[in-house]
């Protein structure tokens, strides 16, 4: 008995001591009592050791004296809430220890911040926010909050700068979790994409999803759609992203954005996976796309770029096919050329073959050209003309409109060209047509600025 009266007559010195604001007389006090064995497992006196080291922690030129403090009084916080689950000496006293190494934490992490030492204001903030918790959850301040956003704000911020992608996460989590979307009048779309784009690179596929809907529904007017296109980008084979496409396609779920950027993935293949493709393969792909595309200006006829994309990517197949046929010609050229002249009209027959069978499969190849030639290039001109028409009718433009204006008109200038000349001598009527055509898109070269 006598020995417990001394231990509490020593704690309660301590006590006296810290009234007076005497802190490093009541530290001597405390490492006093800190020799007693039975110490360790009293909560008063974790809660006082607490409370002294974490005085001197708040203190810069204590804690120049004693540079251990925090470590201390963050060890003897822990004890403390270990022995005491009904936290009374916080009651019976107050959460002092607590809020000085909070609020503490919370200034030297703002001057790390300010010094733009990122690692050194993360550790600062996660202890900021540590506390505050405790501060917040067990009711100790006489503001009611749920927590301290502020803190938890710094300590997402620093990891981001301090490249902690999870960690800054981890925080910006919490804030969405608990249906922040503004902050001091500033709304905090940044924190949601900060996640999902760092879901995206840890392929959490389920928490994307579930984040991904929480940012559409907060901020409905804002573009989220990209986010869910470079999910698949990232995480999911070219097969796979196709998959995705037609069933969402089939369900009518696309948006027209959606439709725009799944074109994008299937025309814009990476390097990498097309080396391992055949050409029937990045053709398809390329088919794809017009698909999307063409669906994108379905929903939205005012869409140029997209009626335009999908006029180039058949404009394009028409400029591998016109080469195939232009080559084709020199191909017949060149074996005309050295077509043996047999005068022996015995020998004449055979050489006539032999002639014939060169060149027989190069005409038949070029004739199923020309026909893929006019498909290529009417569809072509359908959407290059949609395109046109959309931008020539837009009161102001941008100067990416003003670049794809003068494609158009430039590549519809060349394809009513094509179909001039094809007509010449045997259709005037189509010649006379298409000659209008022509001249029309040639006059509009480089008109749109």
């Amino acid at each position: 008995g006598v020995f417990q009266l001394s231990q509490a007559q020593k704690l309660d010195k301590v006590k006296t001591v810290m009234m007076l604001n005497q802190v490093e007389n009541a530290r001597t006090e405390i490492e006093k009592v800190s020799s007693d064995p039975k110490a360790q497992t009293n909560p008063e006196f974790w809660y006082w050791k607490n409370r002294i080291y974490a005085a001197l922690y708040k203190d810069d030129a204590m804690l120049a004296k004693y540079p251990d403090a925090f470590k201390i009084a963050d060890e003897a916080a822990r004890k403390y809430l270990q022995l005491d689950k009904e936290l009374k000496f916080v009651k019976d006293n107050n959460a002092q220890g607590f809020f000085d190494l909070y609020s503490t934490s919370f200034g030297k992490g703002v001057q790390k911040f300010n010094d733009k030492a990122w690692e050194g204001a993360v550790g600062y903030f996660q202890t900021a926010v540590e506390y505050s918790d405790l501060i917040f959850t067990n009711k100790w301040s006489s503001v009611p909050m749920p927590f301290d956003t502020t803190s938890i704000l710094y300590a997402g911020y620093s990891a981001q700068n301090a490249k902690q992608e999870a960690l800054a996460s981890k925080y910006y989590q919490r804030l969405i979790d608990n249906n922040v979307v503004n902050m001091g009048g500033q709304e905090m779309s940044e924190l949601y994409r900060y996640v999902l784009y760092n879901q995206i690179n840890e392929k959490k596929e389920a928490d994307f999803k579930k984040y991904l809907g929480i940012a559409r529904e907060r901020f409905p007017k804002m573009e989220w759609d990209e986010y869910e296109t470079e999910y698949l980008e990232k995480n999911y084979t070219l097969a796979e992203r196709v998959d995705v496409f037609d069933k969402e396609d089939a369900a009518g779920t696309l948006t027209e954005t959606k439709y725009l950027l799944f074109g994008d993935m299937f025309y814009n293949i990476p390097k990498e996976d097309k080396d391992k493709m055949d050409s029937a393969t990045v053709d398809k792909f390329k088919h794809k796309a017009a698909e999307a595309f063409k669906k994108a200006f379905e929903k939205n006829n005012q869409n140029g770029l997209a009626a335009f994309n999908v006029g180039v990517i058949h404009y394009n197949d028409f400029g591998i096919w016109d080469d195939r046929y232009r080559a084709n010609i020199k191909l017949l050229q060149e074996i005309n050329a050295t077509k043996k002249v047999e005068k022996d009209p015995k020998k004449k027959a055979a050489v006539e073959a032999e002639f014939k069978t060169k060149t027989d499969p190069i005409r038949k190849a070029n004739a199923d050209i020309e026909k893929l030639l006019d498909q290529e290039a009417n569809v072509a001109i359908e959407w290059l003309e949609k395109a046109y028409t959309v931008f020539k009718d837009k009161a102001t433009r941008t100067k990416t409109e003003n670049s794809i204006g003068n494609k158009s008109v430039d590549f519809l200038s060349n394809l009513y060209g094509f179909k001039r000349d094809k007509a010449r001598g045997k259709d005037q009527k189509a010649f006379d047509a298409y000659e209008a055509k022509y001249k029309l898109y040639d006059g509009l070269h480089d008109s749109f600025h």
